[in-house]
């Protein structure tokens, strides 16, 4: 099981990793993710207590800030597990035409 875990938190790295520098992160990729997190909890390799930490944890080394700091406090609330708190930066709009017109 460790390897499973091994295997998160890298992948968790990743996709934070991905937001954070401003890229983009296909759905997929969150999905496949919350799907090792769900399996992690049936196969008994860790609670959601605990992945729940260490979800929290990986975005706060990716984003020097906690999801509490950027969801508020109930954040599993609006994420439950295992939903990942995966937000991509909001595109620059840049306008195409003048205010002349």
């Amino acid at each position: 099981m460790n390897t499973l875990l091994e295997h998160i938190t890298a992948r968790l790295d990743s996709l934070f990793a991905q937001l954070a520098e401003g890229l983009d992160a296909p759905p997929a990729q969150r999905l496949r993710l919350e799907g090792l997190l769900e399996a992690a909890v049936l196969l008994g390799g860790a609670s959601e207590d605990e992945l729940t930490a260490l979800l929290s944890s990986r975005y706060q080394a990716a984003f020097s800030r906690t999801p509490q700091d950027d969801f508020g406090a109930q954040w599993r609330q609006l994420f439950p597990f295992p939903q990942i708190p995966a937000m991509q930066q909001r595109a620059p709009v840049v306008p195409s035409t003048s205010d002349d017109l």
